[in-house]
């Protein structure tokens, strides 16, 4: 099933029920106005969301809407909960050895996660905002769950169940305000501005075989500026699944129903360095972080720019058929204007 918030209805948008092509779509307001409401009272909505869902795809309803994604908010406008993980330890290695900090070996066996701002997400076409360049705008190319309630304590296999819907995530970092702002031991917040997430979150489900063992089993796509830059596998070299990243969460507090739990950077281990990047026949990267640490590697300093005013970033997961599974993250640079 896929599911979608359009920018109408207030702050919290219309929850809409959008077929598997992603062509057309429909209001439920009979069942939830929102897509919060709707997993709030997840096991009365669901069985009728599917019933549309399905009503949809065998073209049972003669005048379908029109499914636009500019036209969608984030499927969650806000969030009681935006937590992210770290779950491709790859990708954290070299954003480390970047800033010259080693990896503690305790990084392979407890995830890392940051509790990002859920008061404001940005829609799957709304612009990257900025003030400045010179902060190191960066995009994060990600998998992202949405839950229902959790216990506190509860185990990966009891968290597993709780997982209702996936998102792709856009989840930007301002890279030349981490350091300052880690060095003050507090974490992350200034360098974690708005988020996006893809126009449609999908049921496990949607995947068939391409959703086990807590992953997905399907390429990341990235575009920067129409040229491929990554399409690294997003269930390889995960270190840790979604039910262990949901557990860790839970293990000192309950977790309500539209909490979201982010995978991190999406990264594949690439032992030549030279046939990393995607035109040399690599698999390429989900952030330029990444790519600039490489640069750094086989140069000496890294050669990349980070995104600069004008620049797109596309985010995109096709399935075996070739169709979009989500639909895509279409994101320009633009300097804030106020």
């Amino acid at each position: 099933m896929k599911l979608a918030t359009l920018k109408q209805g207030g702050r919290d948008g219309t929850l809409v029920v959008v077929n598997r092509a992603l062509t057309h779509c429909r209001a439920v307001p009979a069942i939830a106005r929102t897509l919060q409401a709707a997993l709030d009272d997840w096991d009365a909505c669901e069985p009728q969301l599917r019933q549309v869902y399905e009503a949809l795809n065998s073209g049972a309803f003669t005048n379908p809407e029109p499914f636009e994604p500019g036209a969608c908010h984030s499927p969650l406008p806000r969030a009681y909960q935006w937590a992210d993980g770290s779950a491709y330890v790859n990708h954290v290695e070299l954003v480390r050895r970047a800033r010259g900090v080693e990896l503690p070996a305790e990084f392979w066996t407890d995830p890392l996660m940051y509790q990002g701002g859920s008061d404001s997400f940005v829609g799957p076409r709304d612009p990257i905002l900025a003030l400045s360049e010179d902060w190191g705008i960066d995009l994060e190319a990600e998998v992202a769950v949405i839950t229902g309630d959790v216990k506190m304590g509860a185990t990966p296999a009891q968290c597993a169940p709780a997982i209702r819907l996936l998102m792709l995530v856009n989840d930007v970092s301002l890279r030349n305000l981490i350091p300052a702002e880690l060095a003050k031991g507090f974490g992350f917040f200034q360098s974690k501005p708005a988020t996006a997430f893809s126009p449609v979150a999908i049921t496990p489900d949607e995947l068939g075989a391409d959703w086990r063992e807590g992953r997905v089993h399907r390429p990341l796509t990235v575009h920067l500026n129409g040229q491929l830059f990554g399409q690294p596998d997003a269930g390889t070299d995960m270190v840790f699944n979604f039910p262990q990243l949901v557990a860790h969460v839970t293990k000192t507090r309950e977790m309500e129903a539209g909490s979201i739990i982010g995978s991190g950077t999406v990264s594949n281990k690439q032992g030549d360095l030279h046939g990393s990047s995607v035109a040399n026949g690599g698999v390429g990267y989900c952030c330029l972080a990444e790519v600039r640490m490489y640069e750094t590697i086989e140069a000496g300093k890294p050669q990349t720019s980070f995104l600069k005013f004008g620049d797109t970033v596309r985010i995109e997961m096709l399935g075996r058929d070739g169709a979009s599974i989500f639909g895509a993250i279409e994101q320009r640079v633009e300097k804030y204007l106020g």
